[in-house]
């Protein structure tokens, strides 16, 4: 656990937006590997970290589907009025342009464009992770680059102007 951790619930921020979220699919998915585990089987090339991100993934993907808005009466509170570096609002802003961009994908494009760029997997290993081929993946990916890309130009366009 101390050795895969930070990679699952990196994998599970990236794919949820949300941190305590992530903590919590972080621990289910080390809990379904602690009860799989006298039955484990190295399965050809799957590793153990390959089968904890099939399986945050999947977990991931299962909570997004289950996510229904929640409404409360309570006001939110005030931002703090005290005036940030100009560069660091423009880095923060586009972070979250990107981060609401990725989490707007749909379930799979996600999945295959967090494992790629945010866990750096090999399109063998993220295509493995997600139990489908190769080229499979690679279309995933490709599409969901072109989503993104196609959601985020007008915006930079807009702020050249």
């Amino acid at each position: 656990m101390d050795r895969h951790l930070n990679r699952i619930h990196g994998l599970a921020w990236n794919m949820t937006g949300d941190r305590s979220q992530a903590e919590d699919i972080a621990q289910e998915t080390f809990l379904r590997f602690w009860q799989a585990a006298p039955g484990w089987k190295d399965a050809g090339d799957a590793t153990i970290l390959t089968w904890l991100r099939r399986v945050a993934t999947r977990l991931c993907i299962d909570e997004k589907r289950r996510m229904r808005p929640v409404y409360t009466d309570l006001v939110p509170e005030k931002a703090d009025p005290a005036p940030r570096a100009d560069l660091e609002i423009v880095q923060s802003e586009t972070a979250e342009r990107v981060q609401s961009a990725i989490l707007d994908l749909p379930d799979r494009q996600r999945a295959a464009l967090v494992l790629s760029y945010y866990q750096q997997l090999s399109q063998k290993d993220g295509a493995a992770v997600m139990g489908i081929k190769e080229k499979a993946y690679e279309s995933l990916l490709s599409r969901a680059k072109a989503t993104l890309k196609l959601n985020l130009l007008p915006e930079k366009e807009s702020l050249r102007q």
